[in-house]
């Protein structure tokens, strides 16, 4: 099992995640961040961070984006498992449905 990064990142990109992961197994794509299955020790550090309330356990992503699991592990099918983001750095690129989801202005 391992954590999931979820839609409400997408346009956010915070990155507080990335500074309490003790194993930097979290990447930075073009529009949002993705967790390295194989790379999470499931500590849980990057879940309470996220002011956007983006990262679930792979268990508990609520439903509307459980596809969102599929979109973390196969992100990595190219980049695979590099052994941690700080080397790798921004990739620039993201899941292909990633890049056509529109997400709707906040009301203010």
């Amino acid at each position: 099992m391992t954590y999931v990064i979820a839609e409400p990142c997408i346009d956010i990109k915070d990155k507080s995640c990335i500074e309490e992961c003790p194993v930097d197994c979290i990447y930075e794509g073009g529009r949002m961040l993705y967790i390295q299955p194989d790379e999470c020790v499931d500590c849980g550090a990057c879940e309470p961070v996220c002011p956007v309330e983006a990262i679930y356990y792979e268990d508990d992503v609520p439903g509307q984006w459980s596809e969102f699991k599929g979109y973390n592990v196969e992100f990595f099918d190219e980049l695979g498992s590099p052994g941690g983001a700080g080397k790798v750095g921004a990739t620039g690129k993201d899941h292909p449905v990633v890049l056509t989801i529109t997400k709707k202005p906040e009301s203010n």
